[in-house]
């Protein structure tokens, strides 16, 4: 029976550890599926401080993407969006609103979101009112801007 061998871990691994970690395991595992897809490498001081290093400059620009974040949630807040669609007499439109327009609109204002962002209260819009729109930029911070929906002439 083969020995385990000890591994860094470079990216958290399902029920085996998280990034940093040094685990013991099989040394077929580390071979044939850790070492191939970069999930892990042979816990050494070089690779353990290279590591280290790896670390500190992610959470450096995870720090700097976390304050853009927060600076285009901020204007977020202070827009609001009209988007005019055929609708009936009682203000039920003959379409809907749905996400892809939302980000269309917020992108001929300037702000670069895609649709997979925005958390909208229901899946399409399909009355002419106003909606709070919230879009996630980054985990932990969200921009919520006003959505007016009118019907077109």
């Amino acid at each position: 029976m083969a020995k385990a061998i000890q591994i860094l871990l470079r990216q958290d691994v399902e029920n085996l550890g998280s990034a940093g970690e040094v685990v013991r395991v099989r040394p077929g595992y580390a071979r044939n599926y850790l070492i191939p897809r970069g999930l892990g490498l042979g816990a050494t001081r070089a690779s353990i401080q290279q590591i280290e290093q790896e670390r500190k400059a992610a959470l450096a620009l995870a720090a700097k993407h976390r304050a853009q974040a927060e600076g285009i949630a901020a204007a977020l807040a202070e827009i609001s969006i009209e988007i005019a669609k055929p609708a009936g007499s009682e203000g039920r439109l003959f379409g809907s609103v749905t996400a892809a327009d939302i980000a269309t609109e917020l992108q001929a204002k300037g702000y670069e979101v895609e649709r997979k962002q925005i958390v909208m209260p229901e899946s399409v819009i399909k009355t002419v009112g106003e909606y709070d729109i919230q879009v996630k930029l980054t985990s932990g911070v969200s921009g919520t801007f006003k959505l007016q929906v009118t019907a077109k002439a």
